[in-house]
């Protein structure tokens, strides 16, 4: 028999696995109440369109949460107060939610026997859909790994609670994130100064020059040359504000070397 599960959110994330699980022989109710149904897909068969989370999740061997993270909690609540989803039907969040928000869905899911699964995608879904990498923590985490797998699924059990995953997603967005966010400020710098290519060039030759080593003689420089480097953040904050550049990043760089110069002191 094919599994059935409940897919909570069709927007761009959360329709491109439904149809990846659709492909690969599992039956899916959908609910969105942004999103009716799932576009190209008959409304019948592998797939239907439910009313609310609580219907959704009626008779699912699975729930995928993939709305928002100001969603996750709600819809929980939800299903839980349709009282439609029974004990031990395996819930996961793949939203991108704070370690704190997937903690309180395992509390919530564990007061009515629903063990909940936090899932982290850790790359764009377009392009990838259900192959996504992943990594599951909680106490279900690898039962719903091996039904997710199963279909194609790519997902890396982590042996903690749920709150696991979510962390060693964010821990890695605080770098990431943030390196593209300074590159788009300096480049919107760049620009206004009539640099752009240079620089763009520039950044991209010392990308390709890193190493593992790297990591460690950036993290030793920065504490050693705080004091220094918070002042020329400070310059650079001041140039970017001549250019009509708001220097959100620059400014953030200026205040934590500052911190750290003090805290070195």
């Amino acid at each position: 028999m094919s599994p059935v599960i409940a897919v909570l959110g069709l927007g761009e994330a959360g329709s491109l696995i439904a149809r990846d699980l659709i492909a690969a022989g599992a039956t899916v109710r959908g609910y969105d109440p942004a999103v009716p149904t799932l576009a190209g897909v008959p409304d019948v068969g592998a797939f239907t369109s439910t009313g609310g989370e609580g219907e959704a999740a009626a008779g699912a061997d699975l729930v995928l949460s993939v709305n928002s993270a100001k969603a996750a909690v709600g819809a929980l609540k939800a299903a839980i107060s349709a009282e439609s989803i029974k004990p031990g039907t395996a819930w996961a969040d793949l939203n991108t939610a704070s370690p704190g928000v997937k903690r309180e869905l395992a509390e919530l899911g564990e007061a009515r026997g629903i063990p909940v699964t936090d899932i982290a995608m850790m790359a764009p879904v377009p392009g990838k859909g259900l192959k996504v990498p992943m990594l599951a923590s909680g106490a279900a985490a690898a039962e719903v790994a091996g039904q997710l797998t199963s279909l194609g699924a790519h997902i890396e059990v982590l042996d903690g609670p749920a709150g696991l995953a979510a962390m060693r997603k964010l821990l890695r967005s605080v770098f990431y994130k943030g390196m593209s966010a300074s590159i788009v400020e300096a480049l919107d710098a760049a620009r206004a100064a009539g640099y752009e290519d240079w620089l763009h060039e520039h950044i991209a030759e010392e990308l390709a020059r890193l190493d593992p080593p790297t990591v460690d003689r950036i993290v030793t420089g920065t504490r050693q040359h705080a004091v220094r480097r918070g002042a020329e953040m400070g310059a650079a904050a001041q140039m970017l504000t001549e250019l009509g550049v708001e220097p959100i990043m620059a400014d953030a760089s200026r205040l934590l070397h500052e911190r750290i110069a003090t805290k070195a002191i």
